[in-house]
């Protein structure tokens, strides 16, 4: 008997490596910040698909590890004190890895919060907004004859792309060249609103080039790559 199988969780995405990290999640930009970090750190993990076409994330046994219902969401059977951890939440499970591996973070307590600061950035303006944006321009919000409401976003977004351009100018990452977990909380979201949204006409995107230059280095980290797919869709 693993340290796992106490966990509803398990009966319904069994664990084919119950020593290792068990992910619950699917390739969205909240969800591919954390396999983007598992895959940039080599921390073994083992994936599992939660799919919303067939509600996985409403089901019994994934509400008994995120009673809010959303991904990503992780099983760690080696947590704090050696024993098992379960966490929802994005921002918190990067930390949580960061700190659990030591690295993306800076140790530095001025650095460490400074950097928690533009994580925080993210969770709280970019993924918002970014999000409602791609609901009024490419979903269904399209027939809305009232355009004030995507109008809102469309502002509120170029507003914080200027916050993020300002921010990279004469820097390579958020942290100057210390590449860190607010920097794969934020482009995964910057790289959904141009790719698969295509509202980067409707944003101006072209008017911020630091932006570009810095989502075109992150596009091109092996991990990212790797994280981008997982957990693969069936």
């Amino acid at each position: 008997m693993s340290a796992l199988d106490a966990f509803p969780i398990t009966q319904k995405w069994p664990a084919a490596h119950p020593d290792r990290l068990q992910l619950y999640s699917l390739p969205t930009p909240n969800g591919v910040k954390v396999s983007i970090m598992l895959e940039e750190s080599g921390l073994p993990y083992e994936p599992h698909l939660v799919s919303f076409e067939t509600n996985d994330q409403m089901s019994p046994a994934f509400l008994s590890l995120n009673p809010n219902n959303k991904i990503p969401a992780i099983l760690d059977p080696e947590g704090p004190g050696g024993q098992p951890l379960a966490l929802f939440e994005s921002g918190a499970i990067l930390i949580y890895l960061a700190e659990k591996t030591g690295r993306f973070l800076p140790q530095d307590p001025a650095r460490r919060y400074e950097t928690l600061q533009w994580l925080m950035f993210q969770m709280g303006g970019v993924g918002p907004m970014f999000g409602q944006l791609g609901f009024f321009h490419k979903f269904a919000g399209k027939a809305y004859e009232d355009k004030r409401p995507r109008d809102r976003y469309v502002a509120e977004s170029r507003r914080l792309l200027g916050v993020l351009n300002q921010r990279l100018e004469g820097r390579d990452w958020l942290m100057g060249e210390d590449y860190t977990i607010a920097d794969m909380a934020t482009w995964p979201w910057v790289r959904n609103l141009v790719g698969f949204y295509g509202a980067g006409d409707l944003v101006g995107f072209a008017d911020f080039p630091h932006l570009q230059r810095a989502l075109d280095t992150f596009n091109a980290r092996p991990a990212v790559q790797r994280g981008l797919n997982i957990p693969a869709r069936n």
